[in-house]
């Protein structure tokens, strides 16, 4: 077992234990993948002060996300068929997140049902979800989230209508998927993954499947969700929503400075600032640029949260600094799960709280509540998604 003491080495260890459809499917972006480099690149463009001859006793990373206490402002994301990354993968990544004191998100698009996860957690843990046209299937699906536990909703704004994602056409990743001789040549050599998936009666979208009219397999679902997801998703159905939701209500996929005075208008308990990971409008700017413009124009209306490009410790402090008060992590924590289970999604978030710690006080901080932009040193133009840099 290789020493893992960064989230690349859990990505490499991910790419060789996953089969290459479903390291695709995590690891890719829409069209050019323009944007899903740029969510990575520009982090790397923001440089940190050094301060020295200051106390660094008594850390602290504790603080709170819409509401809720965390050991540290960072959340898993909601990420579609996590349970094919790992067998019953999102019961697993649940799990060591709640051990670890962050809060975990369910994707409408799991594996595991929203009741799976709730027989395996003891806390609230938080649901995302996708505007469907049926609207019987809607109201079911809030419903089964309540009665779970669920204490939080995070509705995607971002995912009307699909981006094309070349890799995923490409390897046959479909409902059910296409295996081609290469795919199964490629399965055939992921045994210990192969093992754990034998292991499991979770291979289906457990949300949806048996709880949507006419869905009774993945074969009928291929046919559902070609033409359920809602184009016509607009403000007025984001209100409905929050009314019929009656709890807190976190809005992901805010880009736009205009979309979040919106999204404070309507009466969000807090916004994701997110291209969804680069996989929509390629050619979008990174959420760590866009984040500046956001948060000014929405100032303390909304509490504000960023995902997109976070791959270590100091990729949270530098959101933190520039004024967010959360992040979200998605394919750090499936590199984790794919490499190691369980137990490497717990090695994710230890990686990112020590690097994030660590940083705070080498740049002078001993609270995460002190970070602010005095920390950070920005290239010109970098808060102006207008200007190039």
């Amino acid at each position: 077992m290789p020493v893992i003491t960064t989230i690349e080495d859990l990505r490499r260890l991910y790419k060789r234990r996953v089969p290459r459809m479903f390291y695709d499917y995590a690891e890719s972006g829409s069209w050019t993948e323009q944007t899903f480099r740029d969510n990575v690149a520009d982090f790397s463009r923001i440089r940190l002060r050094q301060r020295v001859a200051v106390d660094m006793s008594n850390r602290s990373t504790r603080t709170g996300m819409a509401g809720r206490e965390v050991a540290m402002p960072v959340a898993l994301a909601p990420v579609g068929l996590t349970g094919m990354q790992s067998a019953d993968g999102e019961i697993k990544a649940a799990r060591a997140a709640e051990r670890f004191g962050v809060p975990y998100t369910l994707s409408t698009m799991s594996v595991c049902s929203i009741e799976d996860v709730a027989a395996h957690t003891s806390e609230p843990f938080w649901f995302q979800l996708y505007v469907m046209k049926d609207q019987d299937f809607m109201a079911n699906l809030l419903r089964r989230a309540r009665e779970a536990g669920c204490d939080t909703l995070v509705l995607t704004l971002d995912l009307q209508i699909l981006g094309q994602r070349h890799k995923d056409l490409k390897n046959g990743l479909s409902t059910p998927p296409k295996l081609t001789p290469s795919t199964l040549l490629n399965l055939s050599t992921k045994w210990r993954w192969g093992l754990g998936m034998l292991g499991t009666q979770r291979r289906q979208f457990g949300n949806i499947v048996g709880h949507a009219k006419g869905v009774s397999d993945t074969r009928s679902l291929a046919s559902w969700t070609a033409e359920q997801f809602d184009p016509q998703l607009d403000w007025s159905k984001v209100e409905k929503i929050k009314k019929d939701w009656g709890g807190k209500l976190i809005l992901k996929g805010i880009l736009d400075a205009e979309d979040a005075r919106m999204a404070a208008k309507v009466g969000a308990d807090a916004i994701i600032v997110s291209n969804h990971g680069g996989r929509q409008l390629d050619g979008a700017m990174s959420a760590i640029r866009m984040l500046p413009a956001i948060l000014d124009a929405v100032g303390d209306k909304v509490e504000v949260h960023m995902d997109g490009g976070i791959r270590s410790g100091q990729d949270v402090l530098k959101a933190l600094a520039l004024g967010a008060k959360g992040t979200y992590i998605g394919r750090a924590y499936t590199y984790g799960l794919g490499a190691l289970g369980e137990a490497g999604v717990t090695r994710a978030l230890e990686i990112i709280h020590k690097e994030l710690d660590t940083t705070m006080a080498l740049c002078g901080e001993r609270d995460v509540h002190d970070l602010e932009r005095h920390n950070l040193i920005l290239p010109q133009g970098f808060d102006d998604p207008t200007r190039p840099i």
